[in-house]
């Protein structure tokens, strides 16, 4: 049994999203229904829509920062009940068996997690479709909970942006005292400062761009180190316990690897693709300074997340738009036309 509802997708990678109907599944006894309420808009779902990194499957319906409002709720359920606010990220499923599963991290499933849109739909058969829709139903070990004292529309982006920012801080034990630079201030660098701030780090951004320097440190940052000047960057050389670098397209790491301290690492949690830039090695292996790479992060470590930002009233700087706006704003995003991250209002949808 399934229920067809609305949703904006498209049907390949040159055309622009468009209303369309979906199917979900009716509520098994383990699932959660969730009538969406706001949906963040993640530059996975522009890529997924146009095809960047191939592999997509059409009709596409991205999608994967969900805020909403559970409708019914399977025999089996306990972790939420009818109207309670729930939340779902980037993944709607995994083995549940394999190593990296039994430790909570269910996004490094070794058989492969599955997407909350373009993955492969184990009940309906086909693929996933994600949150730009009307509602969602997901296993309840997938569903989070949302804490009450938060902006609800401001939660999305903490589904993917947040818990992509906060795993590698939590993995690499940042706390009180700890000194974490941030390359590039956009969807993810915001939410970099926020949570390395709320942590209780000394938090400096690196930005080739001086005019990101009040915004920067009305989010919480210290200190801006402009990247091109030679003589700003030499005054953090041996510093940086750890580096997030955000940024999503390939450029340098050379010129940041010496600002670490020993034992420190850069985490890459923005770009995925080639570096054809050679790394220069003598600053690792004179400071044991590694390079590593990151990627959301499990179940656990998000619901840990979203309490921790209910504790610290810690959202994302957002812009609401209609779902009807979402080609538009996919071109502003490309532009880095957007302070910080564009959430849509799913009313725009249900009631249009």
């Amino acid at each position: 049994m399934s229920n067809n509802v609305k949703a904006f997708g498209t049907e390949a990678a040159d055309k622009p999203l468009k209303q369309m109907t979906i199917e979900r599944r009716e509520v098994t006894a383990k699932d959660i229904e969730i009538d969406i309420l706001y949906c963040g808009v993640c530059h996975s779902d522009l890529h997924t829509a146009r095809n960047d990194w191939g592999g997509t499957v059409y009709s596409a319906v991205p999608g994967h920062e969900i805020v909403g409002k559970v409708t019914k709720v399977g025999s089996d359920v306990t972790k939420l009940k009818v109207g309670d606010y729930a939340a779902v990220g980037c993944m709607v499923d995994s083995c549940q068996t394999c190593d990296s599963c039994k430790q909570d991290l269910e996004q490094y499933c070794q058989k492969g997690f599955t997407g909350t849109y373009n993955g492969k739909d184990k009940h309906l058969g086909g693929h996933t479709f994600g949150g730009y829709s009307e509602k969602v139903v997901v296993d309840e070990n997938f569903v989070l909970k949302v804490p009450e004292n938060l902006d609800l529309a401001a939660v999305a982006p903490l589904l993917c942006a947040g818990v992509t920012t906060w795993s590698p801080l939590v993995h690499w034990n940042v706390k009180e005292g700890s000194k974490v630079a941030v390359i590039g201030l956009g969807g993810l660098g915001h939410m970099a400062i926020k949570l390395a701030k709320g942590l209780g780090a000394e938090v400096t951004l690196f930005s080739r761009s001086p005019s990101k320097e009040k915004d920067a440190k009305e989010l919480g940052a210290d200190t801006v180190i402009i990247s091109t000047d030679e003589k700003q960057m030499k005054s953090v050389r041996g510093k940086f316990d750890l580096i997030i670098d955000t940024v999503p397209y390939e450029h340098d790491l050379n010129p940041y690897i010496s600002t670490l301290t020993i034992n420190g690492t850069l985490v890459l949690v923005g770009f995925i693709g080639e570096l054809d830039s050679m790394i220069q090695t003598p600053a690792m292996i004179m400071g044991r300074r590694s390079i590593a790479g990151s990627v959301i992060g499990g179940i656990k470590e998000t619901q840990e997340m979203l309490d921790f930002c209910g504790e610290h009233n810690i959202v994302s700087e957002i812009e609401m738009i209609n779902m009807q706006d979402i080609n538009d704003a996919y071109e502003r995003m490309l532009k880095s036309d957007v302070r910080y991250r564009f959430v849509i209002d799913m009313k725009s949808l249900k009631y249009n």
